[in-house]
């Protein structure tokens, strides 16, 4: 690509809709420093003393027009390289037994089909295979006594190495039997010590699903079992609310890590504030899981962060619709190969309102942060140092013409800010390869602020709102592992958190009337909790997974014993039973046990409350259809007991949306959900992939008034279809075009009839619910389309990637409530479509 001076200052005017006088002097100043420091350093080392050059003599307004001019120019240079050369990548990682984490050695990494592209695994379990072809690979790893394993779907692209760590499962055939089939990492989760309702979630696949927008939370929407929303990634799973579920983090209990947390729904926001840039696999659990996850009672997001690359340094730099990131990876040192990572994003809208190109409010601002720091030693283990941060704000200004005043939202204007951050220090240790020992300190934070102003006819205002609330959490944790013997492992653990809160909310309980207490609370508290897991090898078919947690709230002392057991059966190369049963417990959120409210005083009701229980039963059936097709059946039963309730109401937490309590709450409600989740899956294979599922389930709850109903989740049905299709292009076939879609038919939002003379007797016309009838409405049935469609350009040591990508492209409404209308006197429901399209490029250098 031959661009002259004219040609490219024309072609970014264009994209920036700036002069092409201001883009004449944008481009004067990378005149200035690009020939001299480019000829001196390379594109590669001196790209960041040129961008900091060049943002220095650009006055600020400019510096997008700056960085429209580096990315631009950078692409005409490194397009313009001579094709016709095959480009390939190094594909490097570890191998190391499934079951104490140990590195295994002389083992050997090959390419499938391609056994002459290949190593071996030296004494502490690292593999490097050179000259990998750009592309898609499967990698087999085998080794005498070890299961042979499979990763499939491999990329490979110029810009960046990768790196793999290749858990193998000691065989427990004898040496003169015949092999088993090769297991692939498509099948199962991370834990090893799962029987069922796992998904083990890959940082690729956030990517390339449509409807992913590289978001995790996003992406397990398309598993089976999980509702999705388009206006937050709140993740419901078998009917039950998202803020029960459990985000964990390196081990560690996290707050919600999504930009703008709890306002829409409790558990949901807007996206996640953790990066796949830096996010390495990861496992999502569904029901029964094993005894080392406690406090949770819906399921579990088990996250982890990747090690950076300790050989080279490698970096992104993204820039979309939805934010600009960057992010790297590298060498602290090579001689002790400890490694850094970290990834930064700061939204779109907020950059420009930074520099004033739009008005900050109505908008969304937002920064996350997300870093991990490996460390190891000779002799005294692995340490890691390891993050993740974000900072959201939001203003929404109210209607100054009272002419088009239409509902109270016109007359009200908000303003919200919101913290997170978890940090903390991990430390893993062998003292054989047999055993490990992890241990982790940690602490989370999580901050809210907002406040309200309200208007009346004559534009006068007055406080309607004003929230503060946080929670600081310091958690130790540490677990050994042990394997005793190729059929028995086990894993012992203890978990200390001491829990800080304070909460002060003050409501006005009309427009324009005084401020009053509606919710305040402080203090703090421990929740104490171990456990021991352990999988038992029966024989060459049956593996039994067994185990019992147990946990603690020094609050009120509210105990629980909760066994778990597991049993899996290979009955033939192609087929396998799995049966799973566990008690599983969950504490209420802080703001439930410190409430005080006008009415109680000084006194803490909810105090004593002890902690929601459920037990879970799992059944699944797999079935291996071809080297390529699997099918999964799982049904399930879930009843819950002991849950909170709201005496003589139709009021329980499993339906609860908002981040504050007011009431008094007791042990007296129940819950059940049952259903069964299909799974038919073909694995990406010659540039294919699609996955299909469906869920039939019924979800109710028992609430104070000792009555059965639907809970506010219960769709009755969900269906998804989604796949995709890519194809290496080109004169060498070294670039890739993809296209990926997702459909999905779910039943409707349900709610609770209006309460018409209620509503029309509220001075402020707040719409009233007939709450004796709590959700049993329910709108029609929901269609969703989603797609994405991506072009990768390899070329050496560089890769371009645009994309466009659309979440809700056919415009589904969902429903937010009810609302009064001035103008037409009549009571309707808020439904609205949120579509959310984000157009990107990406540059991997």
């Amino acid at each position: 690509m031959d661009m002259n001076k004219t040609e490219i200052i024309t072609e970014v005017s264009r994209m920036t809709s700036v002069s092409v006088a201001d883009c004449e002097k944008v481009l004067d100043a990378f005149e200035e420093v690009l020939g001299e420091e480019l000829n001196r350093k390379g594109w590669k080392n001196g790209i960041f003393d040129v961008i900091f050059k060049i943002m220095s003599k650009i006055k600020s307004k400019k510096r997008v027009i700056g960085i429209y001019f580096f990315l631009f120019m950078l692409s005409v240079n490194v397009w313009g390289q001579k094709e016709g050369r095959v480009l390939t990548q190094s594909v490097r990682g570890r191998v190391i037994d499934a079951a104490s984490g140990y590195p295994v050695a002389y083992v050997s990494v090959y390419l499938m089909g391609k056994t002459e592209i290949g190593g071996v695994t030296d004494s502490l379990g690292r593999f490097v295979i050179k000259n990998v072809p750009i592309g898609r690979h499967d990698i087999q790893v085998s080794f005498v006594g070890y299961e042979p394993t499979i990763f499939r779907e491999i990329l490979v692209t110029s810009s960046k190495e990768v790196y793999l760590t290749i858990p193998l499962k000691e065989s427990i055939k004898e040496l003169d039997e015949v092999m088993v089939r090769p297991q692939l990492n498509k099948e199962q989760p991370l834990n090893k010590m799962v029987t069922t309702g796992a998904r083990m979630l890959s940082v690729e696949e956030a990517s390339r699903y449509a409807g992913g927008m590289d978001d995790p939370a996003r992406l397990v929407s398309s598993f089976a079992g999980i509702s999705p929303s388009m206006s937050t990634n709140g993740i419901s799973i078998h009917g039950n609310a998202p803020h029960l579920l459990q985000w964990k983090l390196e081990d560690v209990e996290i707050p919600n890590p999504n930009h703008f947390a709890d306002l829409s729904i409790l558990g949901g926001g807007i996206l996640s504030g953790l990066s796949s840039l830096v996010l390495g696999n990861s496992d999502f659990f569904t029901g029964a899981f094993p005894a080392e996850y406690d406090n949770a009672v819906s399921g579990v997001f088990d996250m982890k962060l990747r090690n950076g690359n300790n050989q080279k340094i490698e970096n992104t730099f993204q820039i979309g619709l939805l934010g600009i990131d960057f992010a790297s990876e590298g060498p602290l040192t090579r001689k002790h190969n400890s490694s850094y990572i970290f990834n930064y994003r700061y939204s779109t809208t907020g950059l420009l309102g930074d520099i004033g190109a739009v008005d900050i409010d109505g908008t969304l601002d937002y920064q996350d942060l997300n870093f991990k720091l490996s460390l190891p030693t000779r002799k005294a283990g692995v340490f890691s140092i390891w993050g993740t941060a974000l900072i959201d704000k939001s203003k929404g200004d109210f209607e100054e013409n009272t002419d088009k005043w239409e509902s109270i939202g016109d007359m009200m204007k908000s303003s919200t800010k919101q913290y997170m951050g978890a940090g903390g220090i991990s430390h893993r240790y062998f003292f054989n390869n047999e055993t490990q020992l992890k241990t982790t300190l940690a602490v989370t934070y999580f901050k809210h602020e907002g406040t309200m102003t309200s208007y009346d006819w004559n534009l006068n205002s007055a406080p309607f709102l004003d929230l503060n609330r946080s929670n600081t959490n310091l958690i130790f944790t540490t677990a050994i592992t042990r394997k005793f013997s190729a059929k028995f492992t086990n894993k012992t653990g203890i978990t200390y958190t001491k829990m800080y809160y304070d909460m002060d909310m003050d409501l006005a309980p009309h427009q324009m009337h005084p401020m009053e207490l509606i919710s305040q609370g402080k203090g703090n508290t421990d929740l104490i909790s171990g456990y021991t897991s352990s999988s038992i090898g029966i024989s060459e078919q049956v593996t039994l997974n067994v185990g019992v947690n147990a946990q603690v709230l020094t609050l009120n002392n509210s105990w629980a014993l909760e066994p778990r057991a597991g049993i899996k059966w290979q009955f033939s190369p192609k087929s396998s039973f799995a049966l799973a049963y566990g008690l599983h417990s969950r504490m209420e959120k802080m703001d439930v046990y410190f409430v005080k409210t006008q009415g109680t005083g000084d006194r803490s009701v909810n105090k004593d409350l002890g902690f929601t229980r459920a037990h879970h039963v799992m059944l699944s059936y797999g079935f291996k259809i071809s080297d390529n097709m699997n099918m999964k059946i799982e049904p399930y039963f879930q009843q819950l007991y002991d849950v909170p309730v709201i005496a003589d109401s139709s009021y329980s937490v499993l339906n609860r949306r908002d981040f504050y309590v007011e009431n008094v709450l007791v042990n007296r409600g129940k819950g059940r959900n049952i259903g069964v989740d299909i799974t038919l899956e073909r694995y990406l294979n010659k540039g294919l992939y699609y996955m299909m599922t469906a869920s039939i389930f019924d979800s109710k709850y028992y609430g104070g008034d000792r009555k059965w109903r639907n809970t506010l989740y219960n769709r009755n049905f969900i269906v998804n279809v989604l796949g995709g299709k890519e194809w290496m292009v080109g004169r060498d076939k070294q670039n890739m075009f993809s296209v990926n879609f997702k459909i999905t038919l779910q039943g409707g939002d349900r709610y609770a009839p209006v309460d018409e003379v209620a509503t029309l007797l509220d001075p402020d016309r707040e719409v009233q619910y007939d709450e004796t009838k709590a959700f049993s409405k329910q709108f029609s049935p929901m269609f969703i389309t989603n797609f994405s469609v991506g072009y990768k350009i390899n070329r050496k040591k560089v890769s371009h990637e645009f994309s466009i990508k659309s979440l809700n492209t056919t415009g589904c409404e969902e429903y937010y409530g009810h609302e009064y209308n001035f103008k037409t006197d009549k009571i309707k429901p808020i439904r609205g479509a949120t579509s959310l399209p984000n157009v990107s490029y990406k540059l991997e250098f």
